[in-house]
């Protein structure tokens, strides 16, 4: 047993160093006695610091985004198309598309310029247009499930006589739109054809008598003359022709076309479809 008169007082610096200094289990152990282990830590955290990073980078998501396509289209008019992207067919389009995880954005261009730009793979694919354009244009995969159907009509401010058939239009001065080919393929023959750039042209055309009667979709036609305040305007029956309308890929992205064929059956199984149709003609009358 140790004489309590033998103990002698720990000195200052041996006070600080004491393991109870600061506590019981707490122990101060001088940075020298592991001269290498320090170093070893502070490197390693600094290449774990740097392999995190290079693997997540500051201010991007560790999350791939979505994919992003650009379609092309002509300007189209209300109900079927409008400038804020919400008529008919662009809210078919990007619902379809939203079902299988891709973004899209629109870019408006004249009709013929629209499917070369698809063609060339400018753009990654094109709307709305009749089957089988392929044919003609061997970079664009059809998507075969259908968009809408488009009446194609005469439309005149003098003239009044039943349109049956495409040749009915041959004693007349004829005026169609550049780039749409169901028009370019039928319309020939006529006593003179004027092709213009776009709806606004085609129907000041009609205004200004430089045509007899132009060709157009009807509900679009329609809506056109009312906008240009051309009260007189007569809608020729019967339509010249009923068409399914679709949407083309370009081929680099063949493998979203079944997909995109697949969202649309489905869209029109489970009557997304159909409500999009009914918001979009809810303030359309004809």
């Amino acid at each position: 047993m140790i004489n309590p008169a033998e103990k002698k007082p720990l000195e200052e610096t041996d006070a600080k160093n004491s393991p109870m200094a600061y506590g019981p289990g707490i122990s101060l152990e001088p940075k020298h006695i592991y001269p290498g282990r320090s170093g070893a830590c502070r490197y390693g955290w600094l290449f774990i610091l740097i392999f995190s990073i290079s693997l997540f980078p500051l201010g991007k998501s560790a999350y791939p985004a979505q994919p992003q396509i650009t379609l092309s289209t002509f300007t189209m008019i209300p109900p079927i198309s409008n400038e804020t992207e919400t008529g008919i067919v662009e809210t078919v389009i990007k619902e379809a598309f939203k079902r299988i995880g891709v973004n899209i954005s629109i870019e408006n261009l004249p009709a013929e310029r629209s499917l070369i730009s698809a063609n060339d793979g400018i753009t990654d694919g094109e709307y709305i247009r009749i089957s089988g354009l392929d044919k003609y244009y061997p970079n664009l995969v059809q998507v075969r499930e259908k968009i809408i159907d488009f009446e194609f009509v005469a439309f005149s401010m003098e003239m009044d006589f039943k349109t049956v058939g495409w040749k009915s239009l041959k004693p007349y001065s004829v005026g169609i739109i550049t780039g749409w080919k169901i028009l370019e393929n039928n319309v020939v023959g006529t006593l003179h054809r004027t092709d213009v750039q776009n709806a606004l042209q085609l129907f000041t055309l009609l205004a200004k008598g430089r045509a007899d009667v132009v060709i157009f979709e009807k509900m679009m036609g329609i809506e056109m003359a009312k906008s240009l305040f051309l009260d007189d305007v007569k809608i020729l029956e019967p339509p010249l022709a009923e068409k399914e309308m679709f949407l083309y890929l370009h081929k680099k992205h063949r493998k979203l076309v079944p997909r995109v064929e697949a969202a649309l059956k489905e869209m029109k199984i489970d009557g997304t479809y159909k409500k999009i149709f009914e918001v979009g003609l809810s303030g359309y009358t004809h």
